[in-house]
């Protein structure tokens, strides 16, 4: 397909979890034909969490970033429009997008996300990593109960948009990833369908309608080969459009070779959901995200 039409504003360099460097992205959307991209390494978490791991990019090369970020846009200019962004996780009260570090950054954009969720019994783990050690946390944290889960993503996810700070929000249910994979009892860990999920989501969909934000519509399960549809479903979709929720398609990709990956089927999953316009990054003015819509 043409990707004339089409950016990527959720990429991940080797600056944190990403497989290629900031060049090499740029070369490949500008040959690709992307009308833009932006950079979105995922922000650090603070060190007095005491949370380790090789995903988020360390408070000691934020800096680096930041130029290598600045630099590409100069020797880019006229020829692809590059911005400077973050994904910045949300756990209650250790980070959160509405934090005054990143908003004292001058990014053009802020992604808002939940990779992270916390349990009652104050466990900290991630739900989309490797699907034995989220059997493990489960077991763990919640008795087994995947419900529990899943009840504490979508609140962290709740909190998160109450609180704000971001320019829009990350694949609204990655808690399907490790649906597939994962399997307790040999079953999968909920089912999209029973009444307690489809609650969840409508009820989620309802906030982000009321409160105007934007959300991804993100390929980076199909790229990946997590998931049968994009993030979020077809079905989640559906509610987000009934709640007039605009949409960024995005490809959050770790390799420059996945910029546009699934997004005939990203086109797609938006016109059978009803949508007939997407949205495009333009920048930041009088400390807004500016949008473009285009038309499928």
């Amino acid at each position: 397909m043409s990707f004339s039409g089409f950016s990527c504003i959720h990429t991940h360099t080797t600056f944190c979890d990403g497989h290629d460097d900031v060049e090499t992205f740029c070369q490949t959307a500008y040959e690709k034909g992307l009308v833009s991209l932006g950079f979105s390494a995922h922000a650090p978490i603070p060190k007095s969490s005491g949370i380790i791991n090789s995903c988020n990019m360390p408070e000691e090369r934020v800096e680096k970033y930041i130029e290598e970020i600045l630099a590409a846009k100069k020797r880019w200019s006229g020829k692809l429009p590059v911005y400077l962004g973050l994904e910045v996780e949300f756990i209650e009260g250790i980070t959160s997008p509405a934090d005054l570090c990143y908003q004292e950054l001058d990014l053009d954009y802020i992604i808002g996300a939940v990779h992270y969720i916390t349990a009652p019994n104050g466990n900290r783990f991630v739900i989309d990593g490797p699907p034995d050690q989220l059997d493990k946390d489960i077991q763990e944290s919640f008795g087994g109960d995947p419900a529990g889960l899943v009840e504490a993503y979508f609140n962290a996810m709740v909190l998160m948009i109450r609180a704000g700070g971001f320019d829009f929000l990350a694949h609204p249910d990655l808690i399907r990833k490790n649906n597939t994979a994962l399997t307790l009892a040999g079953k999968p860990l909920f089912r999209e369908s029973d009444e307690t999920y489809r609650n969840h989501i409508t009820a989620l969909a309802a906030l982000m309608g009321k409160t105007g934000i934007v959300a991804e519509l993100n390929t980076g399960g199909l790229i990946r080969g997590k998931t049968s549809e994009c993030y979020p479903s077809l079905e989640f979709l559906k509610l987000l459009r009934e709640q007039g929720v605009s949409m960024v398609i995005n490809a959050d990709a770790h390799r420059a070779r996945s910029l546009g990956g699934h997004y005939e089927d990203a086109s797609h999953a938006m016109l059978a959901a009803g949508y007939t316009e997407h949205l495009l990054f333009e920048g930041r003015e009088n400390d807004r995200a500016v949008w473009k819509r285009a038309e499928f």
